[in-house]
């Protein structure tokens, strides 16, 4: 009997100390739940904070979500994040509105990050409103010498000035078919071009030039630029030019100057509308043309002081060392919901929209071309991407609008760094989807593709590539 007497106590003094140990780590597990929720909410950025750039990823900052009063879209009942802002390896912002200001989607707003090729919204946007859409760039063609119509020489120089961000291929062939219409046909003497031409997006006037020459003359022309000719031609209809092979002969040399005393103008080109450009501009996310552009709006701090003076935007809400995107630029997802917002304003009151500069996704050629293209999604969002391989240890960015079969257009800006590009696209894409889906699921824009005046697939990529900076496919 006492051994069982001394059994039933040991059992019981057992589960005393049990249920005391139990106690005892729930008031530990306790104590660092609430410092873990402490220390999360302290994290929570309230005001506009910095990223450092030198970060290492530490997962996506806090998720705030909410809504305006009387919104009826889903999860505006409190600050409960939605699951497709959901934590990914890297730093991410995201705001996203309806076309009256209700907010969908929020996340760390107020934080800088690097929108890689979406800054060039902001350098279009300026353009627009400094240049206008009808804006075109003018090429200058003179003659420093005689011309003798009779053998179709001109003895001297020939001369090119301009700044036509866009001066390409086909561009050339039809200075050469314009010579030839006033009589010349050959030049005994030397290209002159101005140091600020260039030609298929090369910073170097005298390879620019050098490219002029060749590809005026018919038997020296590249399989490129013939077909950028005829390409561009039968684009517009013309017929006409096709039925003749234009060409100049230059038998000097390529200098780099401007026009001499006594040089008689022969002839202007006229660039396309700069809303066309600028559709071939955003489409393939060009850098050059976007850093040419924005060297004649006066470079990256004109423009960044631009938008500051007209948005009202705080200065240190955007801050730009480059108009293409290229380097190191930051702006805030707050900051650029405005740019975006401004620049619909803009084209609107122009009479054009959105698609006439931006990529639609799954129909217009370049970056948005292999994305949204199931048949559900396809024409259903309007966006500029941005990527940056390297910098920032690799930033991705996708800023445009989406339309739902609700009849909800929703503005959306997208800000990823510090992580790997091709997957921030996937929860770029997933997030897009995912209020699509919310709001009905995706319906397309009512748009009719646009034949771009250029095809500029690959045009800057190697030496992008070379810098770790381009807009790799989206497959990779």
């Amino acid at each position: 009997m006492v051994l069982c007497e001394g059994g039933v106590a040991d059992a019981s003094g057992l589960t005393r100390k049990m249920k005391q140990l139990f106690l005892k780590s729930a008031r530990v597990f306790a104590l660092l739940l609430f410092a873990a929720t402490v220390a999360f909410s302290q994290q929570a950025p309230t005001t506009t904070t910095q990223i450092d750039p030198n970060r290492a990823p530490s997962g996506a900052p806090p998720t705030v979500f909410s809504g305006a009063k009387g919104s009826n879209l889903p999860g505006v009942q409190g600050l409960v994040p939605p699951a497709y802002l959901t934590p990914i390896y890297g730093l991410q912002g995201v705001l996203a509105e309806t076309l009256n200001g209700a907010t969908v989607a929020a996340q760390s707003v107020d934080e800088k990050f690097n929108p890689a090729s979406s800054i060039k919204l902001a350098t279009t946007l300026v353009a627009l409103q400094t240049l206008g859409p009808e804006h075109r760039f003018l090429t200058f063609v003179w003659a420093a010498g005689a011309i003798d119509k009779t053998n179709g020489t001109l003895t001297g120089d020939l001369v090119v000035t301009g700044r036509d961000p866009s001066f390409h291929y086909e561009h050339a062939v039809m200075l050469a078919r314009e010579l030839n219409a006033l009589g010349i046909r050959t030049v005994n003497g030397n290209l002159i071009v101005a140091p600020g031409f260039t030609m298929n997006f090369d910073w170097s006037a005298k390879h620019s030039g050098e490219e002029t020459r060749e590809t005026f003359d018919a038997a020296r022309r590249s399989a490129s630029a013939t077909r950028a000719w005829i390409d561009e031609r039968t684009l517009v209809g013309d017929n006409e030019s096709l039925r003749s092979v234009p060409s100049i002969v230059i038998t000097g040399e390529v200098q780099v100057g401007s026009a001499p005393p006594g040089a008689t103008p022969l002839l202007t080109h006229r660039s396309s509308k700069l809303v066309d450009v600028l559709k071939v501009l955003l489409c393939y996310s060009n850098n050059f043309m976007a850093e040419r552009i924005g060297e004649s709006l006066g470079g990256p701090q004109t423009v960044s002081a631009t938008l500051v003076a007209k948005l009202k935007l705080n200065p240190d809400e955007v801050l730009m060392s480059s108009t293409s995107g290229l380097g190191v630029n930051r702006v805030t997802p707050r900051a650029m919901m405005k740019i975006l917002r401004a620049l619909r304003d803009e084209l609107w009151k122009n009479k054009f929209s959105l698609s006439d500069i931006l990529p639609v996704a799954g129909i217009d050629p370049g970056t948005l071309e292999d994305r949204y293209t199931d048949p559900a999604e396809r024409g259903s969002v309007i966006a500029k991407t941005g990527t940056l391989v390297r910098t920032d240890g690799g930033a991705s960015s996708l800023v445009g609008q989406m339309q739902t079969k609700s009849g909800s257009i929703v503005l959306f800006v997208i800000l990823n760094q510090r992580g790997s590009v091709v997957h921030f696209r996937r929860n770029q894409d997933g997030i897009v989807a995912a209020i699509q889906n919310s709001l009905g699921g995706p319906a397309p824009f009512d748009y009719r593709p646009i034949r771009l005046s250029m095809r500029l697939a690959d045009s800057d990529t190697e030496a992008a590539r070379a810098r770790g900076e381009y807009e790799p496919p989206n497959q990779q």
